[in-house]
């Protein structure tokens, strides 16, 4: 397979970069080494610097330039930087489509959620869908931003927001409860608040510089601000871990806490939120047997999940 494809037009030949040049630029940008870049692509470093190269010389740009800390991508190379990354987005999906050929029962789905929901939720809920259609493969890709349906980055996203693009099928599976809990470990050291204003005494657990989750439950009584917390961090697992560590008080969904009976619920009657549960699919994806498959077993399992009480 050639590293460029040819186009004739008016009895002129103009060389055009192929898919494999932009994924080696798109991992140098990455990476910001030749030597990384390989590494992750299973190539040689020469031949990651000849793909360069020819990139460069096919687009009449210079895209890196050497810095102490490696190779450091110019302006004009972060302006490719979306469109490659549209690019590696559309060939995997395309190899995730060709994976199955015909059959419904067999091929690889991605699949993206929270880190929360992704590590709390959904592992019992694929295993029964894993054991009901072995010949599925899984990808779970585990962010809280929204991944990209429309660029397919995934096939399917289980989302705590409505989504508002035309062009995907979304189904609202209902609203998952939020609360506060804390261990035993800091109630027995701390005692629990008996008012929203105790809460100023505590230890509260948040985020440190993304408010965006915090955003999603909707309208606060008043502005949170990451000074209020008293342990900080972006990653909801780290915030759970420290919950679950008797760090302080933190929120929580309930069908989750639920599966933690030591935690106790905090100021229950006074603080409490909600946030929609969906399952989205990009409206291409409807007539693909698999992705229809783990989409409908998604719904079904996670309408349960919210039931329970």
């Amino acid at each position: 397979m050639s590293s460029a494809g040819t186009s004739t037009k008016a009895g002129k030949t103009k060389t055009e970069p192929g898919w494999e040049l932009y994924r080696t630029f798109l991992e140098v940008v990455r990476d910001g080494s030749l030597s990384g870049a390989a590494r992750k692509l299973d190539l040689t470093q020469p031949t990651v610097g000849r793909h360069v190269d020819a990139l460069e010389a096919s687009l009449h740009l210079s895209l890196f330039s050497r810095s102490p800390q490696g190779l450091k991508a110019t302006p004009a190379a972060l302006e490719l930087v979306g469109h490659a990354e549209a690019m590696a987005a559309a060939s995997a999906a395309l190899q995730r489509t060709a994976s199955g050929g015909a059959s419904a029962d067999r091929g690889t789905v991605r699949l993206t959620a929270s880190e929360m929901v992704g590590c709390e939720v959904l592992p019992p809920i694929l295993a029964r869908f894993r054991n009901a259609h072995p010949g599925i493969t899984l990808e779970l890709a585990l962010t809280n931003r929204n991944e990209d349906l429309l660029r397919r980055e995934a096939d399917i996203a289980v989302r705590m927001v409505r989504p508002r693009q035309k062009s995907l099928v979304a189904r609202r599976i209902g609203k998952s409860p939020v609360g506060l809990f804390a261990h035993p470990r800091y109630v027995e050291q701390y005692g629990l608040p008996k008012t929203v204003a105790d809460l100023k005494t505590h230890c509260l657990i948040g985020f440190d510089r993304d408010p965006q989750p915090f955003r999603s439950l909707g309208t606060m009584p008043q502005p949170i601000r990451r000074e209020m917390f008293g342990f900080r961090s972006d990653s909801d697992l780290a915030q759970f871990s420290a919950l679950k560590s008797g760090v302080g008080i933190g929120g929580c969904q309930y069908g989750i806490a639920r599966r933690y009976p030591e935690l106790v619920p905090v100021l229950t009657r006074m603080i409490r939120f909600e946030l929609d549960v969906w399952v989205v699919m990009h409206e291409d994806m409807r007539s693909t047997g698999r992705v229809r498959l783990l989409f409908d077993h998604l719904a079904t399992e996670l309408t349960a999940f919210l039931r329970t009480r």
